[in-house]
């Protein structure tokens, strides 16, 4: 009889804690985009600007002077642009709207406010406590970025059902291209071979008399 063979199943991790990752945090910048839409935000712009330019080395100091003149003859028009860009990265994490274009984008966004308006952290200058928070946000987002590569679609998201519709969307949305799914493999069980009846076997002659 034949034995069947012991077969072992492979566990999936679950898709969801990666999402809830990454909506956690979409959730944390979207209030930090609403705060820039307050009057408070919009009113002290330019000053926190051109404080942070206070204090720089001299070797600095022409990169702050450069912003400063950029953006103070339209100080409204870039705080809007902030409190905008702020805006569409929190949706974007929310809903898993062009994941790898959002998390790039986000990156340079950051780096940008954390050597703007935070002043590179200060680590150079006294009383300085921290680095800043953009650089944080940075690195958070790389990290989102190197979880899509390794972790591919994500079910709770927009990308999953665009991606489905839209052949290139994979492209502003994953690392990689994302690989077929295999068809099930279909699982044999093998059965124990059925014991043949043997036929009857004639008498002999000496058994046939002793019948008689």
């Amino acid at each position: 009889m034949a034995e069947q063979a012991p077969t072992t199943t492979r566990r999936c991790a679950p898709a969801w804690p990666k999402d809830a990752l990454r909506v956690a945090f979409g959730v944390i910048w979207l209030i930090d985009a609403v705060l820039k839409w307050l009057p408070g935000f919009k009113d002290s712009y330019m000053s926190t600007i051109m404080g942070t330019a206070q204090g720089q080395p001299a070797w600095l100091r022409w990169w702050f002077d450069f912003w400063i003149n950029l953006q103070h003859p339209a100080a409204t028009f870039f705080w809007a642009l902030v409190a905008t860009t702020d805006t569409l990265i929190a949706l974007a994490l929310i809903f898993g709207f062009a994941r790898k274009l959002t998390y790039i984008g986000a990156i340079g966004f950051s780096l940008l406010i954390w050597a703007t308006a935070e002043g590179f952290g200060g680590p150079y200058t006294s009383g300085s406590s921290d680095i800043g928070t953009a650089i944080i946000y940075a690195v958070v987002f790389a990290g989102l970025l190197a979880l899509s590569y390794y972790a591919g679609v994500a079910r709770y998201s927009v990308d999953y059902y665009l991606e489905r519709r839209i052949s290139w969307w994979w492209k502003v949305a994953e690392m990689r291209r994302p690989s077929k799914p295999e068809p099930p493999v279909a699982t044999v069980t093998a059965l124990p071979l059925a014991r043949r009846s043997e036929p009857p076997r004639p008498a002999s002659t000496g058994e046939a008399q002793d019948r008689r």
